[in-house]
């Protein structure tokens, strides 16, 4: 199998620690620049959008929880979808993914209209979205689904975090989500998170 990623994005990070947890070594992990234009990237996937997963049998998927739900089916190791608790899972998953996605956009914004596209319409609307969903989390932190076994959904509440920390420091969040912080503190602890850090 063939990973398109680079060391930036929160979605490739996504999959990689899917893989890891799963224990799958046969993942080659393609670098590239998705703002390049590369052309293995664009061949793969013609919306030029990263991680994309091509699997031995010359299939390509995109979309990180698509490809972290394909990745979950390989193996009966560790599972990620979190029987009995799935559903439970794919709303942690689905909650994450919208406050990664919210987070992404502003950095993107910013870097292409600059910080005054905050104030747009839009940028409001990430923002106030960001604000929610931190602590929507915050509530949900001491739930199964938080503290159980590692899931989709924590991988995901995990990498959303931590990107936020990475990309929009100065929100501070855990100033006003103290049991999140802690909650992240103990998630950045694991190998699979350690080894996919943000560079």
């Amino acid at each position: 199998m063939e990973l398109y990623l680079n060391t930036t994005s929160p979605y490739a990070r996504v999959v990689r620690i899917c893989a890891i947890e799963k224990q799958l070594d046969d993942v080659k992990l393609i670098w590239v620049d998705p703002w390049a234009d590369d052309n293995a990237l664009l061949t793969a996937n013609p919306n030029g959008k990263i991680p994309v997963l091509v699997t031995d049998r010359g299939e390509t998927l995109s979309e990180s929880l698509l490809i972290a739900s394909y990745l979950d089916g390989l193996s009966s190791t560790n599972s990620l979808l979190g029987a009995p608790n799935y559903t439970d899972v794919l709303a942690l998953s689905g909650l994450s993914q919208g406050l990664t996605d919210a987070a992404f956009m502003t950095v993107i914004n910013r870097k292409h209209f600059g910080k005054e596209s905050d104030s747009t319409v839009l940028g409001v609307r990430r923002q106030s979205a960001i604000i929610r969903c931190l602590q929507t989390l915050e509530d949900r932190v001491n739930t199964d689904v938080m503290q159980s076994d590692i899931n989709l959904g924590q991988i995901v509440t995990g990498v959303a975090l931590s990107y936020i920390d990475f990309r929009l420091p100065e929100l501070q969040w855990g100033e006003s989500q103290p049991l999140l912080a802690d909650w992240l503190r103990r998630f950045l602890e694991r190998a699979s998170v350690k080894e996919t850090a943000f560079t």
